[in-house]
């Protein structure tokens, strides 16, 4: 799938054309939000981290810039599925081939979602490893199943090779013992993690999308639906127990849906916009878009306040607004200024994203066994150097395993 970019030239002769597969400031953003995952996420390493940076508390009223991300990369997801199934249905692939293609997708984030979700509470010495190499190990089977290997590959070693793979995850998980001394347990379900959460999410936002088959009223009809259901969530009207609580908690009591769908609609005009050349239109209309929605985030404010914990409707639509104006500098500044080459050190974050996210459980496996970093590298702005550092670093690691063949693109 290649990246389309457009000149300042084919801007200045009116012939800006949506793409039939994806955009350079879509993969630009994914990556940019990708890199500041990974910062915010290695956050935990440092010692006075300032409280503007880092998660707030379950049921404090704000957020950092660490709960930005998250739902960032979740409206992202919704910015891509238009392109990606517009993609497939272009090589060939009917509804029934689309829905199987999301099922198996979520199906894979889903299950690595879990396994890590799990690691978190590994006791080390009922499962006979630390939680640094148990996940190291888990992450290496992740990229031999979901791999896409060359055709020159044999199929049939292929499917050796994931077979075993999937043999070593199924054997971890049984030898997985977690909680503290006295009251061991199982592997099993707590919650479902990042990858778990994005899995769902995407299953829901794509499965509707490919349903809808294009129409935006549809996804925007989902999108309010969704928003409505987390409003009534933190409104205290829905009964704490029932049949539907398993089928709304993996999507955030409909908020995190929201998220990815909310992208499908903006997607969607998006392709609309510049399918016509009308990009002069739509940045001044996307920003206005992004203000209504900011301005309803702290309207709806009362509603248990802004909170990525608890997933409110306040923070959904505030987030929603900040992604929509980053996405729009970001087009601003590759698509019509031609600017993308500024972000190519990390392209793999946005094309490789999921090798990305993966990478720092290699390097916290090797560094944070043996290796103690002294508080001055690890304190004040020295340490955010550090962290942010690690990130990109991060991401060459996952360019330099695309370059031998390694492309987790599910």
């Amino acid at each position: 799938m290649q990246t389309t970019i457009t000149t300042p030239g084919d801007v200045a002769a009116g012939a800006v054309r949506a793409p039939k597969q994806r955009i350079v400031s879509i993969d630009i953003l994914r990556a940019l939000t990708m890199v500041l995952m990974i910062f915010v996420n290695d956050l935990w390493t440092l010692q006075g981290v300032p409280r503007w940076l880092e998660h707030t508390a379950a049921r404090e009223d704000g957020m950092g810039l660490a709960d930005t991300v998250f739902p960032a990369f979740l409206f992202i997801v919704g910015l891509s599925i238009p392109y990606a199934i517009q993609h497939r249905r272009s090589k060939g692939d009917n509804l029934g081939r689309l829905l199987w293609h999301i099922v198996l997708r979520t199906v894979a984030l889903v299950i690595m979602g879990t396994y890590l979700v799990n690691s978190e509470e590994l006791n080390a010495q009922a499962t006979g490893m630390s939680h640094l190499v148990f996940d190291a190990i888990g992450v290496t089977c992740f990229i031999v199943i979901w791999n896409t290997y060359p055709d020159s590959w044999s199929k049939a070693a292929v499917r050796v090779l994931q077979a075993v793979a999937l043999a070593v995850l199924v054997y971890m998980a049984w030898i997985f013992r977690g909680g503290p001394d006295g009251d061991v347990h199982r592997f099993e379900h707590s919650w479902w993690g990042i990858l778990g959460l994005i899995g769902w999410s995407y299953f829901a936002g794509a499965t509707v999308y490919a349903l809808s088959n294009d129409r935006i009223v549809v996804n925007l009809a989902v999108w309010a639906l969704m928003l409505g259901l987390c409003m009534a969530e933190h409104a205290h009207v829905l009964p704490r127990e029932g049949w539907f609580r398993p089928l709304i908690s993996p999507l955030g009591e409909g908020g995190l849906t929201a998220l990815v769908t909310g992208g499908v609609v903006i997607s969607q005009l998006f392709r609309r916009f510049m399918a016509v050349g009308a990009w002069r239109r739509m940045v001044p209309l996307f920003l206005c878009i992004a203000l209504v929605l900011l301005g309803a985030g702290f309207g709806v404010r009362p509603l248990d306040g802004i909170s990525k914990i608890q997933c409110t409707p306040s923070w959904i639509l505030i987030c929603s607004a900040i992604t929509i104006a980053m996405f729009m500098l970001v087009f601003y500044l590759t698509d019509i200024l031609g600017k993308g080459g500024w972000f190519a050190f990390i392209k793999t974050a946005g094309t490789d994203t999921l090798l990305c996210y993966l990478m720092p459980y290699y390097a916290y496996c090797v560094f944070l066994t043996d290796v103690r970093l002294p508080d001055a590298l690890v304190t004040g702005g020295v340490g955010l150097l550090k962290s942010a550092v690690f990130a990109l670093l991060m991401v060459q690691l996952a360019r330099l395993l695309t370059k031998v063949g390694v492309k987790v693109r599910l």
